[in-house]
């Protein structure tokens, strides 16, 4: 399968460049039945869309989606789904400068030398975080189908920027404040340290990282399969495939390491009839299956690699050393737009492990 492409059941591929003419989705294997409309799909699109405050991007894209196939009547048909958006605020002289000049931290170099300069450099091509709005293309439908069929619903917020973190993890009763601010921390007190944060990095021309943390709840058991196809492992493939995921923890994660088993391990008990654990330190997955507890898991994002301070880099024509001081419009901190993109990639991949275990049907009544 093209690297371009997720999933067995349940498969998206994404298409497109930053500063191409468009950027798009297939999805492939959605059952036919499901109600969905562009507005579905544009109402996920909204919240990662650039330009909506000063603590992202200031280039400024609609993120207009149009949905060109595989739906008829407002609902699924079982063809593949074609989405498109059309990229309309480009600068890509910006990027002039970067065809010899690789920037440190970033794909330039790698990508150069792999393709043999016949890479697309504006904006980063297929390496550009503005991919990511492809994620979120396919993920609505998924969490659509997710919820429409089995009442699973996933939230993601910002729990860290910098060293600013919040102290307690957020309940399900916080999801509806997550979108209530530009950093989109659920913890009021705290987005505003973090949203200073963000603008202090700016205003030194620098950038500046932070941790996602992500809640799947209503999950039935026996999601995943072992081995290679745990849900774990597949989880986390399609995390890393965001630009600037650097890591991926599951429950306690490294905290865990620390722990011994009588304090890591969860113990089961039955609650209103169902069995369940004391705690989820697992954070809701055991031998890469789901325990039908609350999936947890947190992903850690690098600072930005494009920042206007003045940087030491080499010359790929000539091979001597060279600076580099990056133009153009970008994120001083990835992590505010990043909690849309975080809950498609786990609804996309939860969708297909949930066809393949046979608890979605082919048709949609």
């Amino acid at each position: 399968m093209s690297s371009s492409s997720i999933g067995q059941r349940f498969v998206f591929t994404s298409f497109g460049e930053s500063h191409g003419r468009c950027i798009g989705a297939t999805v492939d294997g959605c059952p036919a039945g499901l109600a969905i409309e562009e507005k579905d799909i544009q109402t996920m699109l909204d919240l990662r869309k650039p330009g909506q405050s000063i603590v992202t991007t200031q280039r400024k894209e609609d993120d207009k989606v149009e949905i060109l196939s595989g739906v008829y009547k407002g609902h699924t048909t079982g063809a593949p789904i074609t989405m498109i958006i059309w990229n309309k605020d480009q600068r890509s002289k910006d990027y002039d400068n970067l065809t010899m000049k690789p920037r440190p931290g970033h794909s330039d170099y790698p990508a150069f030398i792999k393709y043999n300069g016949f890479n697309d450099i504006r904006g980063g091509g297929r390496f550009s975080g503005r991919l990511t709005a492809t994620f979120v293309m396919a993920g609505a439908i998924a969490r659509k189908l997710l919820s429409k069929t089995l009442g699973i619903e996933t939230f993601s917020y910002t729990c860290q920027v910098g060293n600013i973190k919040m102290k307690e993890h957020a309940a399900m009763k916080m999801k509806n404040s997550v979108y209530s601010n530009e950093v989109r921390c659920p913890d009021q007190r705290i987005a505003a340290k973090m949203r200073e944060t963000i603008l202090a990095a700016r205003r030194k021309g620098d950038s500046i990282g932070g941790v996602i943390e992500s809640l799947t709840v209503n999950l039935p058991v026996g999601l995943g399969e072992p081995i290679f196809g745990s849900l774990e492992s597949d989880l986390s493939k399609a995390l890393f495939s965001i630009p600037a995921v650097k890591g991926v923890e599951f429950g306690s994660g490294f905290q865990g390491s620390t722990m011994h088993g009588s304090e890591n391990n969860d113990e089961f008990l039955i609650k209103n009839g169902k069995i369940q654990t004391k705690t989820n330190n697992a954070g809701g997955i055991l031998g890469g299956i789901s325990t039908g507890m609350p999936i947890v898991l947190r992903v850690a994002f690098k600072p930005a690699s494009s920042i206007a301070k003045k940087q030491r880099t080499v010359d790929l024509h000539t091979k001597k050393p060279a600076s580099l001081i990056v133009q153009g419009r970008h994120d001083p901190c990835v992590v505010p737009r990043a909690p849309p993109v975080v809950d498609s990639l786990v609804s996309i991949v939860l969708a297909d492990h949930a066809i393949r275990a046979g608890f979605i049907p082919a048709v949609i009544r």
